[in-house]
């Protein structure tokens, strides 16, 4: 089970974007995220079509799951997040700050 996922809200904690939030937009594989205003990258584009404008556009790039945090959703503080199964086998993720599901 990943612990960071689609549509959660992180904070960057290192890089040049350190103390930056934003929501998850997509996860690719196992080790990294693409969030939403965080690691931006200048890319030169072509146009593709008459009406399309070309030229240097910022896009998000992927960053290491590693250097971001996930904000709790009912206490908004930054918080690890612990794995709780239940009786019938289901897992849930747990703030370790609120100790609430997420």
């Amino acid at each position: 089970m990943s612990k960071i996922k689609k549509n959660d809200t992180v904070q960057a904690i290192k890089g040049k974007d350190r103390g930056k939030k934003g929501k998850v937009l997509k996860v690719i594989g196992e080790s990294r995220i693409i969030v939403e205003g965080i690691n931006l990258v200048k890319k030169s584009m072509r146009k593709k079509q008459q009406d399309q404008q070309g030229g240097i556009v910022s896009i998000e790039a992927p960053l290491a799951i590693a250097n971001v945090i996930l904000l709790c959703k009912n206490c908004n503080k930054p918080t690890r997040i612990g794995i709780k199964v239940a009786k019938d086998g289901s897992k849930a993720r747990v703030c370790k700050q609120c100790k609430g599901t997420l």
